[in-house]
């Protein structure tokens, strides 16, 4: 799993926002956005100063690929695909929904204990080696780790906790507030209409998402996007989408980067 670790490096321990990409192996848009990130940043650096300054005085890891092995099933065999593909034992079915493999409210609501289901929890929190090796980093890293995202598709929804649970989560209204202006950004571009609000309330309750995880570990300000679009073209999104797509989702993470700088804890 390559994560990427972009930032200038001061000497010192910077404040940091972990994104990762392609949880769900047929989520394609999301892959494209965290390489479109990657290349923003590196290449925008010097020139465009809200870049600058954000990469000047915090850190992005990112991990394009997250589902590594799923991922490339949906190239070579089967482009729906969501799951990992790891064996389980007892089944001859493959893979785990590692948005259901972590520990928050585990394999409770919205999630499958059925190895042939699409939302399969897994056999234990963390038991695919992708979640507990995103986890592993996550806790090593929680000093300066301040904000996670978790690109998915597709909705355009920006979701926060909670999600295994209808309870709202402690720091409510200000992730809301967040991700009002960072909804607004993104629509200042193409006008795509995106909508905000906690995971369980606003499309519907999934235990052992990665996001409800990072929430509780300590990470404030987790997020989940749900990238275009609404469904005509779904998981499929034509090529032609990709470019804007990326644009108008680099306004709502800069945004919410720039509020997590401001609003250091």
């Amino acid at each position: 799993m390559h994560l990427l670790k972009i930032g200038k490096n001061t000497g010192s321990n910077k404040p940091a926002v972990f994104m990762d990409c392609g949880f769900h192996a047929r989520e394609w848009i999301t892959h494209a956005f965290c390489q479109w990130f990657v290349n923003e940043a590196v290449s925008t650096y010097g020139s465009d100063p809200d870049m600058t300054n954000l990469l000047d005085r915090m850190d992005f890891f990112v991990l394009p690929v997250f589902n590594i092995d799923g991922y490339e099933y949906t190239w070579n065999r089967d482009r729906m695909w969501r799951k990992t593909r790891s064996k389980n034992s007892g089944s001859s079915c493959i893979g785990t929904d590692p948005n259901r493999n972590f520990n928050a409210g585990w394999c409770t609501v919205g999630a499958s204990s059925n190895p042939c289901s699409d939302t399969y929890c897994g056999s234990s929190p963390e038991s695919e080696i992708e979640s507990k090796n995103l986890a592993n980093f996550i806790r090593t890293n929680k000093s300066v780790i301040k904000a996670y995202l978790t690109v998915h598709s597709y909705s355009q929804l920006l979701l926060f906790p909670y999600s295994y649970k209808y309870d709202l989560a402690a720091h409510h209204s200000e992730l809301m507030s967040v991700s009002q202006g960072a909804i607004a950004a993104l629509r200042s571009l193409y006008g795509t209409k995106y909508t905000s609000g906690p995971g369980a309330a606003t499309i519907y309750p999934a235990a052992g998402g990665s996001d409800d995880w990072a929430y509780d570990l300590g990470v404030k300000y987790s997020y989940t996007f749900e990238l275009r679009d609404e469904g005509r073209y779904g998981f499929l999104l034509p090529e032609s989408q990709i470019k804007p797509t990326c644009e108008e989702t680099m306004l709502a993470v800069k945004y919410i980067a720039n509020h997590v700088l401001n609003n250091l804890y």
